[in-house]
């Protein structure tokens, strides 16, 4: 049931994710409520209105006409334009930033329901608009849909105020790396608040391997599904790879306490999630390599930006002060028996494949230089530093000084830069 249940998460976090979803789901509703009004009004409602409230109620035909008609192609322009600056936002992102940012503006639900109120409003008109046909002197004209009709365009214009409010600011590069940090932050704290990697689990030296059956990028691990199938069937489990990692078929999976069947390697098989797409949600290491490429791209010739690459580096600095407090494997417990290992990248390595894009293409500015330098010192003096991590951090220092020997000319630069470093 626990694997069902988290498909059926995985499945909605996906369509939920699309900007099509709120848009056709807001369509649908419009659908369903422009019938349910034509129900409405086959009993009267806009005689009773006119009766009562006539003030509220449009009681001329070509009025009626002429107001929806013109809801309706304004309604159509504002969804245009609205739809033309949202592919122009995802393409400016892409193009100055890095193209992995795209999913988290795509899935901003804000735009979707924004566009979802737009098309809703033109459903509507367009079937109430429809539905007007005088049959004879009695004909009531379907005054009361009118005013709903015209309520609505001006919900949606009050929407599309906001709306470009909203992607006027959604589109600073701030606030797409305040977004990146926090999803990676609060993934990053979730695990903290889980870790039990200085629990000892089991030597796996003689466990059985299973191998993948396909090649792909596994980007999310269902531990809790897992956990639980491990519980139940009273085996212990190691994954061999981390998540956000390519792998090959046939290449090493999970190791195994036990001899496993066909049938229950397909059920583990079944809690890997094989993706491209990249989720900073489900994956706080894709955080850092996001906020890293918008700060290497900042520095790119074409865009020059070296306060945007000191700002990633900021970023940086306190992802990195966190990750200090998780230990480099996750270890599962049930009832005080360690059942599932997964692996983590370990912290000297995750530092180096960050830091090294950094030194690779900012070496030549001293700004940005001076930056990574602060990170360091700022690291080292974190609480509950081991004497592992410091080491990783002080070899990060001496691969710095080399990088910016090779890139700065200047020897006054130099001499500042290596006053900075910490002892």
């Amino acid at each position: 049931m626990k694997f069902i249940y988290l498909r059926i998460k995985s499945f909605f976090n996906s369509i939920t994710g699309s900007i099509a979803f709120y848009p056709t789901l807001y369509a649908v509703l419009a659908l369903g409520f422009a019938f349910l009004m034509k129900w409405l009004e086959s009993i009267g409602i806009s005689r009773y209105l006119q009766n009562s409230f006539s003030p509220l109620v449009v009681n001329d035909i070509e009025t009626a006409r002429n107001i929806l008609t013109t809801l309706i192609a304004g309604g159509i322009s504002i969804l245009v334009f609205s739809f033309s600056m949202v592919m122009l936002l995802l393409s400016q992102a892409a193009t100055n930033y890095s193209p992995r940012v795209l999913p988290s503006l795509i899935s901003n639900k804000t735009h979707q329901v924004i566009l979802g109120a737009f098309l809703s409003s033109i459903i509507y008109n367009i079937i109430t608009i429809i539905g007007i046909e005088p049959s004879g002197k009695d004909y009531q004209i379907p005054g009361f849909s009118v005013l709903i009709g015209i309520i609505t365009a001006l919900i949606a214009l009050a929407a599309f105020v906001y709306f470009i409010h909203s992607i006027s600011t959604s589109i600073q590069i701030n606030n797409i790396l305040n977004n990146i940090y926090q999803n990676s932050k609060s993934q990053l704290e979730t695990e903290i608040e889980h870790d039990n990697g200085k629990k000892e689990f089991p030597d796996s030296k003689n466990w059985k391997t299973y191998n993948s059956i396909q090649s792909g990028t596994i980007q999310n691990i269902s531990s809790t599904s897992l956990k639980s199938y491990c519980a139940d069937n009273d085996i212990q489990l190691e994954v061999l790879f981390h998540k956000g990692e390519y792998l090959i078929m046939d290449s090493p999976l999970f190791k195994c306490n036990k001899e496993l069947d066909k049938e229950e390697i397909d059920e583990i098989l079944k809690n890997f999630l094989y993706q491209e797409s990249e989720i900073v949600k489900d994956n706080y290491v894709l955080g850092f390599k996001q906020i890293t490429e918008i700060g290497i791209k900042a520095m790119s010739p074409g865009i020059n930006d070296p306060g945007t690459a000191i700002n990633t580096i900021n970023f940086l600095t306190d992802l990195f002060a966190i990750r200090l407090k998780k230990s480099d494997h996750s270890i599962i417990m049930n009832d005080n028996k360690p059942i599932l290992k997964l692996s983590i990248i370990p912290f000297d390595h995750f530092m180096h494949n960050i830091v090294a894009s950094y030194r690779n293409y900012c070496s030549h500015d001293f700004t940005v230089m001076m930056s990574l330098i602060q990170m360091m010192n700022r690291l080292k003096k974190c609480k509950n530093l081991s004497n592992d991590n410091k080491a990783a951090l002080d070899h990060q220092l001496k691969l710095m000084m080399h990088d910016a020997e090779n890139g700065i000319k200047n020897p006054a630069d130099l001499k500042i830069l290596k006053s900075t470093i910490d002892s």
